[in-house]
């Protein structure tokens, strides 16, 4: 298991929902990535509305229902981690938008043996 508390870095990518690696979506690909590189954690976030590069805007309301809405996959883990996972991303993110933030991880802990999920 991954320990990591106090200083750390958190790695945002921004895709379109319907972005694909191989017939499967993009967003998917980055985790299992993020996983096979032992990184701490990565989390995906769908967004209700936005826009990018392109500057459409993506939305879920009702008159203008769009199927490719925004897509942040999060991970947090040190910084060195995070940066050795870099060229993974340049080759998968074609499109979209990748930062780096400091950051400081007051708690990160696990589902202990046991308990209900």
């Amino acid at each position: 298991m991954t320990r990591l508390t106090g200083r750390a870095v958190r790695l945002t990518v921004l895709v379109g929902e319907n972005d694909q690696w191989h017939h499967k979506p993009l967003y998917a690909e980055i985790v299992r990535r993020a996983h096979d590189a032992g990184l701490a954690g990565a989390s995906v976030f769908r967004g209700i509305e936005g826009f990018g590069a392109s500057s459409l805007v993506h939305t879920q309301r009702l008159l203008s229902l769009s199927e490719d809405m925004p897509v942040a996959v999060v991970v947090v883990d040190e910084e060195e981690r995070v940066r050795s996972f870099l060229p993974q991303l340049d080759e998968l993110v074609s499109e979209g938008l990748v930062t780096l933030d400091d950051c400081e991880v007051i708690r990160y802990a696990g589902r202990g043996a046991g308990e209900g999920r």
